[in-house]
C-alpha cells in the first residue's frame, strides 16, 4: 500500500522540477476573472466617503444633495451623530457610503455629502519616542549592572539610531468584493481574499445567515501580504447594502483609501549599543525601541533578531498610538524591522573593529539558532556575489561621484503548515481531481496541491483537476505565517495515498498480488520495481466499476497527517548580499546585484519558489529605495496615497538577481516549509549595510532615499 511519507529525491518524478503553473495562460490572457471583474446582472455599486481629519467628532452628515445625482439609490451614515460612537479616529475613516447605478454616480455622490466636524488634537509623528503611551509592550531585563558592565568591558562598542517607516500594503486588487443574495436562499461572496474557508465568519451578522448559506468563491486575488484575512468593514458594508436593496452589490476600496486605511506595516526605531571583543565576537547587546502601527500602537520589537543568544542583553519595546489607520500583518510581520535595526548595528560594529563584514557575520553563526546553516548559506552567498573579488576591488570599482558597497543581511521564519483538510477523487473514466478550500495569493498553491497529487499517483499534472477557492471545499488554513504550502502539501498527500490505496484494493486481483505490493507510476498500476507487470491508469481506474474512490487527508498544524506521519516542518535560514552604487553628488542609490541563499525544506516546485524569492527582492528593493506613508502632521493626512507619490519599484530599480534553494540532505528530509515570507525579511538590512559600507557613513532609516543620503554624508564627515 501507497505511504503518506514523502518519497526519496530520487524516487520523485514532479516535486523540486521547474514546473510553470496552471494558471499562467489564465492569467497571461486575461481569462482569469478576479473580484472586480465579477459584474452581475442589475448590480450596484458603493463607495465609501472617509473622513478628512485624523481626529475628530461628527455633528451631523446632510445627504439631501447626494440623493439627488442620478443613479443613486441609497445613501447612509457609517458612523453616528451622537457620542461615543462619532469619533473619528484616523483620516480615511468610514464616515458614509452611497450606492448607486454606475461608479460614476457613486462617486459624484460621494462628494456632495456635507459633513460637519468637530475638530480634535491628533497625533501622527511616530519618531519621536517621547510621545509614547509609556506602555512597555515587551521587554527583556536581565540584571542592569551586569549589561552595563558589560558595555564598559566591551573592548570595542558602536552606539547607533536605527529605523524604518511605516508603510503600506500596496496590493494592486484593493480590498473589496462583489456580493448576491441568490434565488436559492444563499449569500455569494466574491471577494479578495487570502482566507476563502473563514471567510464568511466576518459576514454572518450582516447577511442574518448561517455560515453554510454564505458562499465564497475567490480562484484569483491581486495580493494581499498579510492584509485580507477578514472582510473588513467594508465587506460588511457591503452585505448590508445587498440585503438592504435586494440587488447584487460591488465594494472595492478606492486607491486612496486602500493605501490609508486597507493595512500598513508598523515603524520601528531603536536607540541600539552593541559591543564586542578585540577578536570579533559580540558580548553585550543593548536598545530601547519604539513605533506605531497606527492607534494599535506597536508589538515588542524581537531584536537582537537571529543573534539571539549574545550574552548580554538588554531590550525595551514602547508603542506609540498615533491617528493613522491601523496596521495589519505585512509579509513576515515584525521581522523586517528587527532584521534591519539588528544588522545594521552589527554591521557598523564590524567597520568599528575594521574587520569585513562577511568575516563578522561567519565569526558570530555561533550565536543564532542555526549556525551550521547560516555558515552554508554565507559562504555560497558570498561565491554567488563574487564577494571576495568585488571587497578586494572595492576602491578600483569606485569611481568619481559612485561609490560601490557590499552588505549583508540574514533572516529566520518559521513555516509550519497549517490546518488544511483535503479530498481526492479518482472516477472510473481514469479522471481525477483534488478539492481543498485554500487560496492562491498569487505564488503557486494551485500548481503545488497539483503536483502532490500528480507525484502520488503518479500521473502527469494535467491529468489532476485542482479545485481551490471555494469554502463549500474542505476547509483549509488562512495563508498566513507561510503555513499555506506546508498544510496543504501534507492535506493533498495524504488525501491523494488514501485514494490511490482504495484504487490498488481494486486492481490487486487482476494483478495477482496483494495490494501493498503495488505502486503507481509513470501513468501505470504496477507491481512494485516491476514495469512489466502493471495495468495502464485508465484500465486500473475501470476496475471501479460504475462508482468513483475517494480519499481525505488533514494536516493538523504541528502534529502532520492522520497517521502520524510529519510531512512538514519548520524553522528555516537566508542570507542575502546587496551589491550597490551610490552617487554621492544626487543621493541615488543603485542595486546592482544582489543575490539570496534560501532553505525552505523540501520543494515541491522549484520554478515557483524561486519566483517567490525574486518576487520577494523586489518587494525587499522597494521598501528599502522607495516606500514611505508621508504624514503632514498638521492635518494628519497621508500626502502620497495614491501610486504617483507612493512609489515602488520597477525592473529598472532592482539590478541583477541571483538567487539559490538550499537541497540536498538535512534540507530535502525535514519537508515542505512555507517560503512566502522569509526572503523579504533581510532585503533592507542587506541594502542598507551596503550603502553604509559604500559611503562610509550609515544613513539611520529607511527608505534611503536621496536626501537622507546626502543629509548623512553632510553629517557624517568624509567619505571612505
Amino acid at each position: 500500500m501507497a505511504k503518506n511519507a514523502w518519497p526519496a529525491a530520487n524516487k520523485m518524478a514532479l516535486m523540486g522540477k521547474r514546473i510553470s503553473r496552471l494558471d499562467g495562460p489564465a492569467k497571461s490572457t486575461g481569462h482569469a476573472k478576479y473580484a472586480y471583474d465579477m459584474n452581475r446582472p442589475g448590480m450596484l455599486y458603493v463607495r465609501l466617503l472617509g473622513s478628512p481629519h485624523a481626529a475628530a467628532k461628527v455633528s451631523s452628515i446632510n445627504f439631501d444633495e447626494a440623493k439627488k445625482v442620478p443613479g443613486v439609490v441609497e445613501a447612509r451614515g457609517e458612523i453616528g451623530t451622537a457620542a461615543p460612537d462619532n469619533e473619528v479616529r484616523y483620516a480615511g475613516e468610514i464616515i458614509a457610503s452611497v450606492a448607486a447605478s454606475s461608479e460614476e454616480a457613486a462617486r459624484e455622490a460621494i462628494s456632495k455629502i456635507k459633513v460637519v466636524y468637530e475638530v480634535l488634537p491628533h497625533l501622527v509623528d511616530d519618531t519621536d519616542p517621547s510621545k509614547s503611551d509609556g506602555k512597555e509592550q515587551g521587554e527583556d531585563k536581565p540584571d542592569a549592572a551586569a549589561v552595563d558592565a558589560a558595555i564598559a568591558a566591551a573592548e570595542v562598542k558602536v552606539s547607533g539610531k536605527y529605523g524604518l517607516a511605516t508603510i503600506t500594503h500596496a496590493c494592486h486588487e484593493s480590498h473589496g468584493q462583489v456580493c448576491e443574495f441568490g434565488t436559492d436562499g444563499n449569500l455569494h461572496v466574491w471577494p479578495s481574499t487570502q482566507n476563502v474557508s473563514a471567510y464568511a465568519g466576518g459576514l454572518k451578522d450582516a447577511a442574518g445567515l448561517p455560515v453554510n448559506q454564505i458562499l465564497v468563491d475567490c480562484q484569483y486575488m491581486g495580493g494581499g501580504f498579510g492584509s485580507k484575512f477578514d472582510s473588513g468593514r467594508w465587506g460588511r458594508i457591503c452585505v448590508e447594502y445587498a440585503k438592504l436593496t435586494g440587488k447584487p452589490i460591488k465594494l472595492m476600496l478606492e486607491r486612496d483609501q486602500e493605501l490609508m486605511i486597507g493595512g500598513n506595516r508598523p515603524s520601528a526605531y531603536a536607540d541600539v549599543t552593541v559591543g564586542a571583543s578585540k577578536d570579533g565576537m559580540m558580548t553585550v547587546w543593548s536598545s530601547s525601541a519604539w513605533g506605531s502601527g497606527g492607534m494599535g500602537g506597536a508589538g515588542r520589537l524581537g531584536v537582537p533578531y537571529v543573534f539571539g543568544n549574545i550574552p548580554n542583553r538588554r531590550t525595551v519595546s514602547k508603542g506609540i498610538r498615533t491617528n493613522r489607520g491601523s496596521s495589519a500583518a505585512w509579509r513576515a510581520p515584525g521581522h523586517p524591522q528587527a532584521c534591519l535595526i539588528t544588522m545594521s548595528a552589527i554591521a557598523d560594529l564590524a567597520a568599528e573593529l575594521k574587520m569585513d563584514e562577511l568575516e563578522f557575520f561567519l565569526k558570530n553563526a555561533s550565536l543564532t539558532a542555526l549556525p551550521q546553516v547560516y555558515t552554508d548559506e554565507l559562504k555560497i552567498a558570498a561565491d554567488l556575489i563574487g564577494y571576495k573579488d568585488k571587497a578586494h576591488l572595492r576602491t578600483a570599482l569606485t569611481e568619481g561621484t559612485l561609490k560601490r558597497g557590499l552588505g549583508i543581511g540574514i533572516h529566520t521564519w518559521g513555516g509550519i503548515g497549517n490546518d488544511s483538510q483535503c479530498e481526492c477523487v479518482i472516477n472510473p473514466d481514469g479522471a481525477v481531481s483534488v478539492s481543498t478550500g485554500t487560496q492562491d495569493l498569487g505564488v503557486g498553491t494551485r500548481t503545488a496541491v497539483g503536483i502532490v497529487a500528480a507525484e502520488t499517483l503518479g500521473l502527469p499534472l494535467e491529468k489532476i483537476q485542482v479545485n481551490i477557492g471555494k469554502n463549500t471545499y474542505p476547509p483549509s488554513g488562512a495563508s498566513g505565517g507561510s503555513t499555506t504550502i506546508g498544510g496543504v502539501s501534507a492535506s493533498t498527500r495524504e488525501a491523494a495515498t488514501n485514494a490511490l490505496n482504495a484504487l490498488l484494493e481494486k486492481a490487486a486481483p487482476a494483478l495477482g498480488v496483494a495490494a501493498d505490493q503495488l505502486e503507481a507510476r509513470d501513468g501505470k498500476i504496477q507491481v512494485a520495481g516491476t514495469p512489466a507487470k502493471s495495468l495502464p491508469w485508465a484500465k486500473a481506474c475501470s476496475l471501479l466499476g460504475q462508482m468513483p474512490v475517494s480519499g481525505r487527508g488533514e494536516n493538523k498544524r504541528g502534529k502532520g497527517v492522520s497517521d502520524g506521519t510529519v510531512l512538514d516542518n519548520q524553522g528555516v535560514g537566508g542570507v542575502q548580499i546587496a551589491d550597490v552604487s551610490v552617487d554621492v553628488e544626487t543621493g541615488q542609490v543603485f542595486i546592482n546585484e544582489f543575490v539570496a541563499v534560501q532553505d525552505c525544506g523540501l520543494i515541491v516546485d522549484m520554478k515557483t519558489a524561486e519566483s517567490q524569492v525574486f518576487g520577494a527582492l523586489i518587494m525587499g528593493v522597494t521598501y528599502a529605495l522607495f516606500e514611505e506613508c508621508i504624514y503632514d502632521n498638521t492635518t494628519g493626512r497621508m500626502l502620497n496615497a495614491d501610486l504617483e507619490f507612493y512609489r515602488l519599484a520597477t525592473l529598472a530599480d532592482v539590478g541583477t538577481l541571483k538567487v539559490h534553494m538550499m537541497t540536498g540532505p538535512g534540507y530535502d528530509d525535514r519537508g515542505v516549509i512555507g517560503l512566502g515570507e522569509p526572503p523579504v525579511i533581510a532585503p533592507g538590512a542587506a541594502i542598507s549595510n551596503a550603502v553604509a559600507n559604500a559611503i562610509g557613513v550609515r544613513v539611520p532609516t529607511l527608505p534611503l532615499t536621496p536626501d537622507k543620503v546626502l543629509a548623512a554624508l553632510e553629517q557624517g564627515g568624509k567619505i571612505a
